[in-house]
């Protein structure tokens, strides 16, 4: 995937921070750190390089560059819906030749796994979603 990312005009890391974005909507620095657990200061320099690639702007906090507001660019919306469908394909070829049966087997033995090794994490307390996918925190 890294290549269609580097075609994309995205750097490692930074997909999945547009995907976030794309799916729930503006949110603070700290929410995106917090929901993928790395390290502020990475999401920082992320969001420094996707601000001058023109794919995010950022409303930065009074006191705190850590409380503003991400949000995404036209650029950078139409960058995630090109993510999106990168992934899907990518998807779709790694599950070739499966049923729907294994398809949703196959995703809830990956959600178990990642469950016991992240016990606490959102991810695993937003699993109730129908799709599988993570939800934006309420």
């Amino acid at each position: 995937m890294r290549p269609r990312g580097a075609a994309l005009g995205l750097g490692i890391g930074q997909p999945k921070l547009i995907d976030y974005l794309a799916r729930c909507g503006p949110c603070s620095q700290k929410q995106l750190a917090d929901y993928f657990e790395i390290d502020p200061a990475a999401v920082c320099r992320m969001l420094d390089a996707l601000e001058k690639g023109g794919f995010v702007t950022r409303t930065a906090g009074r006191t705190d560059r850590r409380t503003g507001v991400v949000e995404l660019t036209d650029k950078g919306r139409q960058a995630a819906g090109a993510w999106q469908q990168a992934a899907a394909e990518t998807e779709e070829r790694m599950l070739a030749g499966f049923s729907q049966k294994e398809r949703a087997q196959f995703a809830d033995y990956l959600r178990r796994a990642y469950r016991n090794l992240k016990p606490d994490s959102a991810f695993c307390r937003q699993q109730d979603a129908q799709d599988g996918k993570p939800k934006p925190e309420e």
